[in-house]
């Protein structure tokens, strides 16, 4: 696929922001003397660098030009300083107060990539200390406040720090790290803007020094207070089942995306040693690095051929002040921010678009890009197949952008023939209707898995005289009934063969495997699509959750019985829960058979009438109703069997009365638009 991608750019930054980063802070020559910012023992001198920062006047805020120009020689000073370190020097210095971060093996790492002078491994350091920050001072707010801010700026600018830190100290940080207006330079480097030279070390420099000034300002304050700082755990991503969708990188896939990276135009050339450093960390075993430059040069990629596809050039830059940066949420939307229609979903096609959600957006996947931006997981736990993923999905990625004659060269490779099958054939696992699916299988396996053996023959006599006998039937006859309507609106290719609306109920064919490997569109669902699946999903955790009660309720009485243990009105109880499990096991799959019928027409709600559509959802509401009410009777303790036998008769009612009325969505599907 050839399109006009501007891979010969010179710079990401628009002007303003490139003279703030680049230009700003190196216009003033003055020396500074470092004793006069850091003593000797290592104490930051935090007044020679808080009275740098200016105000642009009265209610105005911070003047971020001036206060860059005026930081310039301090940052200066201060590189000097650390590089003059050795190793153990550095340490004795400096970890001590670095340990609030809860990150100490970070810090030498730093230090050693100031010293190698290498651009990228520079900007990485600054991208993994403001997330490693950002989390660290989360855990102080948490000492004051309730609920921590997402988005860092907001940390920075909350009371909560002012009063643990003082304002002067905080307006330094969002000098550096903290609005638009300023360097920025966390959201510069995790959006991928910098190149690896645009980065000035100093100010990596200076942001350890800092975050060595704040771990000082904090024993001061927790000595103070008798506070004591409790650090949230760390997430571990897991390497679900759901997320390995591309086999283990192999030395070939390493050799073809070194090849391709010199070929495609996705990567602009200024970030190529960006890619280059990601393949020499998945080689030395540093995944979460590696995941962290993918990620940033995925959004540059992708940033591109956002701007090229839709044609707007300048969104290739990074955004003035008053303007929204593009990032992922834009390139990834349905619409451009003027309300038009983004041609990039169109151009990578709905496999690509659904990873890329998969992997960054739902919020039950992994959303590995936040998690490691805003320093919430392990980075040396982090999972090899992740960072294989990743890897894997650049490949695909990136060989679509090449010219006809490069594409040629690696056709034939079964490597590369692998992974664009499996890209091809990608579907979405993470969005709530793949969930759905998946839970609708679980529970059905449930229960199947019931254990509904033969009574003996004393205790077949007992069922038979229960007075909730004349209900059971009734509710039976109703679910053949339904059942029957139901499977009538199965697709063809998934019914089976035989009669399907009039076998009896144990007897069909399993109909829920097939209908749950229906492939259902994810992206840019309207809003009635969104709340209907919201009840769908809670319709199915009830199931689910009684599935599991009813299931534990049996093995245990049954044990019980078996050995004689249960005493007289036990026994009963007992009964009553196996005329109900009975009922249930059929009930329950038709409750599940009705929910993966109305999934998989579930954007048929769109042509429903408003009142049309708060009657649905008043029959979804009705259902859920009767799982949740059902849930309580089944819990262990509780036991109301003879109680989850109305229920279900009164629901089965509701059921058909509304089934009778066409109304659901199934009943849509088949009429003509």
């Amino acid at each position: 696929m050839e399109i006009a991608l501007e891979g010969s750019v010179a710079t990401c930054l628009s002007p303003s922001v490139y003279d703030m980063i680049c230009t700003l802070g190196f216009e003033l020559r003055e020396n500074r003397d470092i004793e006069s910012i850091v003593t000797r023992d290592g104490e930051v001198c935090w007044g020679t660098i808080t009275e740098c920062v200016t105000l642009a006047g009265p209610a105005q805020g911070l003047d971020f030009r001036d206060s860059v120009r005026l930081l310039g020689p301090v940052c200066e000073a201060v590189h000097s300083h650390l590089l003059a370190l050795t190793k153990e020097q550095f340490g004795t210095q400096y970890a001590p107060w670095l340990r609030w971060t809860h990150s100490p093996e970070l810090f030498p790492e730093i230090r050693d990539a100031l010293e190698s002078q290498q651009a990228p491994a520079i900007s990485l350091s600054l991208m993994k200390l403001t997330s490693c920050l950002e989390r660290a001072l989360g855990d102080v707010f948490l000492l004051i406040g309730r609920e921590c801010p997402f988005l860092l700026r907001d940390l920075l600018a909350s009371e909560e720090l002012a009063e643990v830190f003082g304002k002067p100290v905080m307006r330094v940080l969002t000098v550096f790290v903290g609005s638009l207006s300023g360097l920025n330079l966390r959201n510069v480097l995790w959006h991928g803007f910098a190149s690896p030279p645009e980065v000035p070390a100093k100010y990596c420099s200076t942001m350890v020094l800092l975050t060595a000034g704040l771990g000082q300002l904090l024993k001061t304050y927790l000595q103070q207070t008798g506070r004591t700082v409790a650090p949230r755990p760390l997430l571990t991503l897991m390497e679900s089942e759901d997320l390995l969708v591309f086999p283990d990188v192999t030395e070939e896939t390493l050799s073809v995306l070194e090849e391709v990276m010199k070929k495609s135009p996705f990567i602009l050339k200024i970030m190529v040693p960006y890619w280059e450093v990601a393949v020499m960390k998945f080689k030395s075993h540093r995944f979460a690095d590696c995941a962290m430059l993918l990620l940033t040069q995925l959004e540059a990629g992708l940033r591109s051929v956002f701007a090229a596809v839709n044609k707007r050039p300048k969104r290739l830059l990074t955004a003035e002040s008053t303007a929204l940066y593009t990032t992922f949420d834009e390139i990834l939307a349905e619409h451009l921010n003027d309300g038009g229609i983004n041609q990039l979903p169109l151009l990578l096609g709905e496999p690509a678009m659904e990873f890329l959600w998969d992997i960054l957006n739902h919020q039950e996947g992994p959303r590995v890009r936040d998690r490691l931006s805003h320093g919430e997981v392990s980075l040396s736990d982090f999972p090899k197949r992740v960072a294989d993923q990743l890897l894997s999905f650049s490949v695909v990625l990136l060989l679509r952008f090449v010219k006809e004659d490069v594409s040629l060269e690696f056709k034939d490779c079964p490597e590369v023939q692998a992974l664009t099958r499996r890209a091809a054939s990608y579907r979405s696992r993470f969005h709530p209707a793949a969930l759905l699916q998946n839970q609708v299988l679980s529970c059905e396996e449930c229960v199947r898995r019931w254990p509904l053996a033969p009574l003996p023959e004393e205790a077949t006599r007992g069922a038979a005289r229960l007075e909730e006998n004349s209900e059971i039937d009734a509710c039976s006859s109703l679910i053949v009934e339904i059942m029957g309507e139901l499977c009538s609106h199965v697709p063809e290719r998934h019914r089976g063969v035989g009669d399907l609306e009039n076998a009896p109920v144990g007897k069909r064919p399993q109909l829920l495997p097939g209908l749950c490997s229906i492939r259902i569109p994810t992206l840019f669902w309207p809003r009635a699509a969104l709340e209907v699946l919201t009840l769908l999903r809670s319709i199915g955790s009830c199931c689910a959750q009684v599935a599991l009660q009813v299931a534990a309720s049996l093995e245990q009485r049954q044990r019980q019985w078996a050995e004689k243990a249960l005493r007289s009105r036990q026994r009963r109880n007992f009964l009553r829960l196996l005329s109900s499990a009975e009922l249930l096991s059929p009930m329950l799959s038709l409750v599940l058979l009705l929910i993966a019928l109305e999934l998989v027409s579930i954007q048929e709600v769109g042509r429903k009438t408003a009142p049309e559509l708060q009657q649905y959802r008043r029959f979804l509401k009705a259902v859920l109703q009767y799982t949740e009410n059902l849930e309580v009777q089944s819990r262990r303790g509780r036991n109301q069997w003879g109680e989850a036998v109305a229920l279900t008769h009164a629901a089965l009612l509701k059921i058909r009365a509304f089934g009778e009325r066409k109304q659901m969505l199934i009943h849509l599907a088949e009429k003509p638009t």
